[in-house]
């Protein structure tokens, strides 16, 4: 596997993690919200243990999806840098309910969830990607189930 694609796979992978690392909190914070947090948090969870799993096969490049990663790595690098000091901060002092939701949906609108979005809604150029595509099917679109929750339940968005 080329180094770029190698680099691209690991922060794509911690950056999943982290998500549903920072999920996993927010589910510990919110009682009334636990069940939302540790829905998300598992879906970020199984999407780095697919990546993880793309990551080891040993296959031609030709069969991994090409537009699966997003092409800006630093931009990865940065969010996972922004994620992690997230999680130690709020770690310490949590986030108000409503701050804990558009957290969440501004992480998810950044550039390397986003993308992955796009990438599930993209035309299927190869095996792998439909392999991809139907195991997310029920995990597809983090920010609009954020806001929808946001507005059942009533909590306010800036």
């Amino acid at each position: 596997m080329p180094e770029k694609l190698q680099k691209h796979l690991d922060e794509s992978i911690q950056l999943e993690l982290n998500l549903a690392k920072l999920y996993t909190l927010f589910n510990d914070c919110f009682f009334e919200d636990e069940d939302f947090w540790w829905e998300l948090a598992m879906e970020e969870q199984g999407h780095a243990t697919l990546l993880q799993q793309e990551k080891n096969q040993p296959q031609h490049k030709e069969f991994f999806p090409e537009n699966l990663l997003a092409n800006d790595l630093q931009s990865l690098i940065d969010n996972n840098t922004k994620i992690a000091a997230l999680i130690a901060s709020y770690t310490c002092t949590p986030p108000s309910r409503a701050e804990a939701f558009q957290t969440a949906y501004s992480l998810e609108m950044a550039a390397g969830e986003s993308h992955f979005q796009q990438f599930l809604d993209s035309p299927s150029n190869s095996f792998s990607a439909n392999i991809f595509k139907q195991l997310n099917q029920e995990d597809r679109d983090h920010a609009a189930r954020i806001i929808q929750y946001m507005q059942k339940n009533h909590i306010k968005q800036k």
